[in-house]
C-alpha cells in the first residue's frame, strides 16, 4: 500500500487505547518502517524494484525491528510493552502489502520469492479512507474512540476477506470460459467485481479482464512467448533486465528492428492494464548484439 495508508494505519491502531508516552511514534514510526528501503530509489529505479519490499518485507525484521525499539523505549513504559505496539504495527504495514499485487518477499532471509494476494489494487481508497474516518470520527467523540477504532479495523479485515471471496469466485468463472494451465487473477482499481487475469498455457499467454456482475470475460492480448530468441537471450544478461525478472511475476520480451539496431522490449504483463508504458524494459542493441542502451519505465 501507499505509505499515507500505513501511516493512518498506526494511527488507528493507537486510537485503541494505547496511551503511554511514545505510543503513537512507535505504532506510526513501525507502520511505515518497512518501506525505509526506498532509499534504493537512488541507484535507479530498476535496482529499487528489485531491493523494495525485500528483506524489510520479511520475517527476520518482523521481529527484529521490534526489539529496537522496545530497547530504545524500554523507559518510557516496558520493553515488551513497546515490542509488541512495534510488532503489530510492522506486521499491518506486511499484511496490507502482501495483499496488493506488487507482494512481498515475506520469508526472506530464507526464502527470497515474492508471495502475493492479489486481493486489493496498491491505492485502495476503502482502506486508506477507512482509516481516515477511524481517525476523523475518533477525535470527534473521544470517549468512543477505541469502540470506534476496533470497529473499522474489523469492517477494513472484512473487506478484504470478501475481496478474497471475490476473486476466488471470478477465478472459478474464468475457468468455464477459458481452458489453460495456469490462472493468475490480479484487482482492478475501485472494483471489486472486475479482475485482471493472466491465463497460461504452455508457451501461450492470454491478458484481459472478467466481471462478475455482466458474468462476461474481455480479452485483450494474446502473446506468445519466444524463448529462443538469441536477442532475447542475450538481454537477459543485462543489469536492468536482470532486476526486472527478478521482480516480474509474467515477464514477456518481444523483439523489433530498426535498421541495424535490435530492440528488446520485456513487459510485465500483471500490471499491463495500466494505461502508458509502466513497468518495461527497453534494450537497445547494435548490429553486433552488444547492449548500447538500457532504461526501465515504472
Amino acid at each position: 500500500m501507499d505509505p499515507v495508508t500505513h501511516a493512518l494505519s498506526g494511527l488507528a491502531i493507537h486510537q485503541i487505547g494505547f496511551k503511554r508516552k511514545a505510543a503513537l511514534f512507535v505504532l506510526v514510526f513501525s507502520a511505515i518502517a518497512p518501506d525505509l528501503d526506498y532509499i534504493t530509489r537512488l541507484w535507479g529505479a530498476d535496482v529499487f524494484l528489485r531491493y523494495h519490499r525485500g528483506i524489510t518485507h520479511g520475517i527476520l525484521a518482523l521481529f527484529a525491528f521490534p526489539l529496537i525499539m522496545g530497547i530504545i523505549f524500554r523507559n518510557k513504559g516496558g520493553f515488551f510493552y513497546y515490542y509488541f505496539l512495534s510488532f503489530i504495527a510492522y506486521g499491518s504495514h506486511l499484511f496490507l502489502d502482501l495483499a496488493n499485487p506488487h507482494g512481498i518477499r515475506i520469508l526472506s532471509p530464507l526464502d527470497w520469492n515474492l508471495y502475493s494476494l492479489d486481493l486489493v489494487f496498491i491505492i485502495d481508497p476503502f482502506i486508506g479512507g477507512g482509516f481516515l474516518l477511524c481517525i476523523i470520527m475518533g477525535r470527534m467523540n473521544k470517549k468512543r474512540a477505541p469502540l470506534i477504532a476496533i470497529c473499522i479495523i474489523i469492517l477494513i479485515a472484512a473487506y478484504i476477506g470478501g475481496r478474497a471471496h471475490l476473486q476466488s469466485e471470478a477465478e472459478k468463472f474464468l475457468k468455464t470460459e477459458i481452458d489453460a494451465n495456469i490462472y493468475r487473477l490480479y484487482p482492478l482499481p475501485l472494483d471489486p467485481l472486475r479482475w485482471w487475469f493472466i491465463t497460461k498455457s504452455g508457451n501461450n499467454i492470454e491478458a484481459g479482464a472478467v466481471d462478475l456482475f455482466t458474468r462476461s470475460v474481455y480479452i485483450k492480448n494474446r502473446y506468445r512467448l519466444d524463448k529462443k530468441s538469441p536477442a532475447i537471450v542475450k538481454s537477459k544478461k543485462d543489469r536492468v533486465v536482470q532486476n526486472f525478472l527478478y521482480f516480474s511475476r509474467f515477464p514477456y520480451a518481444e523483439v523489433k528492428r530498426e535498421g541495424d539496431r535490435t530492440i528488446v522490449i520485456w513487459r510485465e504483463l500483471s500490471f499491463s492494464f495500466l494505461p502508458g508504458e509502466r513497468f518495461m524494459v527497453t534494450v537497445i542493441m547494435d548490429k553486433d548484439g552488444e547492449v548500447i542502451e538500457s532504461g526501465f519505465k515504472f
